[in-house]
């Protein structure tokens, strides 16, 4: 099957082109530079591995202890694991190396659908169809297991073509890039029938468990809310019904009004420790103006986005002495899709598991089976270090 173009737009700066991988899947080029901004260039790689198309069934399972829905992926089990370097699939397809995700020989930001998906899809051109067949609606025909097939998609988000680099060493014109790709896949995955939040987010680190060490990212079209949002959704009414603000409005306002915490302020940005962080190094990034997503932001917030985002990344680098590129994980929390999405407001969470140099925090018998939480560090002091270290 060869992959034909779907689309090629300017926005933002950034000249947007889809195309379909061999099996199907759908890749998007991010372009910011000459010649395919202009479009003197065209993107006109095929793929030409043979590739069978993958048919994944993911189910998700109802806790009825916790209220949480479960996604089991079995598929997944065997995916790809630290492949050696001239195996990387993320990387350009180059003459004298073996195909790889990506047809063209170099790339600004890519995204596209992963072949190892956590959440089922539907074949290429068929209508997402997420209702549970009424003889399945429950493990076992017991009505205190409730299941449902999943929905919602999962993509893969490549920062650069350098497999070397890192986000935080991107320049302010590449993180610009990445932003408007996660602004347009927001807006087209939030459209979706089955998606009720879109979350993009990026793990770092062979210490948390990455697979590919290729910078980066994902982007999940999650068809339920997660445990976290579910919790912040139910606090946020809670304040509403109690003082009528947005919860996460007046939580920045706070933490800006105490200034113990704060870590960096913008015009339109502000970090900050949360008053009960939970992990050794953690740090919250917000808008001060009440944005949804990121596709709410306009030219002037995500202009300054790319610029703050870089430098707290960069200070996170340095937060751990002798520690080169500290082990993250950074999330981007956005409004639910439907309902309750006034409830939600965009921000990020980035933390590290690692507690000292060479040192991780493993999540024992209070954090992982009882969901007690217990920091090593306090909040005054980790926003301290992040200040020390600015640049």
């Amino acid at each position: 099957m060869h992959p034909t173009v779907t689309g090629t737009t300017p926005a933002r700066g950034v000249r947007k082109t889809s195309i379909r991988l061999a099996d199907g899947r759908e890749l998007i080029y991010f372009d910011d530079r000459e010649p395919f901004l202009s479009g003197t260039a065209t993107r006109s790689e095929i793929d030409t591995r043979s590739l069978p198309v993958m048919h994944t069934r993911s189910d998700v399972r109802y806790d009825v202890l916790t209220g949480e829905w479960v996604v089991l992926a079995a598929h997944r089990m065997n995916r790809t694991y630290q492949p050696p370097s001239e195996e990387n699939p993320l990387a350009p397809t180059r003459p004298g190396r073996p195909p790889t995700e990506i047809p063209a020989p170099d790339y600004d930001v890519v995204v596209f659908e992963n072949r190892f998906p956590s959440f089922s899809q539907p074949p290429a051109g068929t209508v997402d169809d997420t209702t549970a067949d009424p003889a399945e609606s429950f493990v076992d025909g017991e009505p205190l297991w409730p299941r449902r097939r999943t929905g919602g998609r999962c993509e893969v988000v490549c920062f650069t073509s350098d497999p070397a680099a890192s986000f935080a060493e991107l320049s302010q014109r590449r993180a610009r890039t990445v932003i408007e790709a996660w602004a347009d896949r927001t807006r087209s995955l939030s459209a979706m029938p089955s998606t009720r939040q879109v979350v993009c987010f990026e793990n770092r680190g062979e210490e948390i468990g990455v697979t590919l060490s290729h910078p980066h990212g994902q982007i999940y079209a999650y068809p339920y809310l997660p445990p976290r949002t579910q919790s912040l959704i139910r606090q946020s009414r809670l304040h509403r019904e109690k003082t009528g603000r947005l919860l996460l409005a007046d939580v920045l306002d706070a933490e800006r009004r105490a200034g113990s915490r704060m870590v960096l302020t913008g015009e339109h940005w502000s970090g900050y420790v949360p008053a009960a962080a939970r992990w050794p190094l953690e740090v919250h990034l917000a808008p001060h103006r009440d944005v949804a997503d990121l596709a709410a932001l306009d030219d002037a917030e995500a202009d300054e986005l790319a610029t703050v985002y870089l430098e707290l990344l960069r200070r996170v680098d340095r937060f751990f002495p002798g520690v080169h590129r500290t082990p993250y994980i950074a999330a981007w929390h956005q409004a639910p899709v439907g309902a309750d999405r006034d409830l939600g407001r965009l921000h990020l969470q980035l933390f590290s598991l690692m507690r000292s140099p060479g040192r991780m925090k493993f999540l024992a018998g209070s954090e992982s089976a009882l969901g007690a939480w217990i920091n090593d560090s306090t909040p005054e002091d980790i926003a301290r270090r992040l200040r020390d270290v600015a640049s």
